[in-house]
């Protein structure tokens, strides 16, 4: 069978998907590219990133086809770790878009550690991102370390920090998954004390 060609753009159910880039600087054991090659039927294992013209063109082809409920910058990899892109990507879909539509980041919260020097919080809101939502995934340090496995040290106090630095300025829930290591009322713990909404995210197994 003939490999289906690596997309930017996907969609599962009524909800468009953003995936600008496979790099990630988490190695998380759970995460789906580490077993599969895509979701949803969608080939998401990219051979070169993509240029902001051909997520543009890729968007363009299904952004008016129906009336979609959301879009998210999601993929296999960190979308902050090309900031630039999700801007101005992010700004070319307000401009198109005839009508509100809510635009989403999934982020392992590494934003300031990916892009010093560079207020990220208020560049996302700028752009038009309504909502973020942040893989915790850990309450303590140490089970962070464990199961993301980052490539950056002191990397959970840099998410906690993008936390509270976005905060306010978009909605924002943190999540995580539920996995034998992770003791979810310690997450809720630090959602509470961030001030934040909470999301358990149920674990969907990659051996089948």
């Amino acid at each position: 069978m003939a490999q289906l060609e690596p997309k930017g753009v996907y969609w599962l159910d009524n909800t468009l998907y953003l995936n600008i880039t496979n790099q990630c600087s988490n190695c998380c054991y759970f995460c789906f590219k580490r077993y599969k090659s895509g979701v949803g039927g969608f080939n998401l294992k990219l051979l070169r990133e993509p240029t902001i013209e051909k997520i543009e063109t890729e968007l363009s082809e299904v952004l008016h086809k129906r009336s979609w409920d959301g879009i998210v910058f999601c993929g296999f990899g960190e979308p902050t770790e090309r900031l630039d892109v999700l801007v101005e990507v992010t700004k070319w879909i307000r401009r198109q878009h005839g009508k509100p539509i809510q635009i989403r980041l999934d982020t392992n919260g590494h934003g300031y550690t990916l892009n010093p020097n560079r207020d990220v919080a208020l560049e996302l809101k700028n752009a038009g991102i309504d909502k973020v939502s942040v893989s915790l995934n850990a309450g303590d340090k140490e089970t962070y370390n464990e199961i993301c496995k980052p490539t950056f040290p002191e990397t959970y106090d840099a998410v906690l920090e993008f936390i509270l630095k976005t905060k306010g300025l978009v909605e924002l829930e943190v999540t995580a998954v539920r996995l034998p290591e992770v003791k979810l009322a310690k997450v809720q713990r630090v959602a509470d004390k961030l001030g934040v909404k909470f999301k358990v995210r149920e674990y969907i197994p990659c051996f089948f």
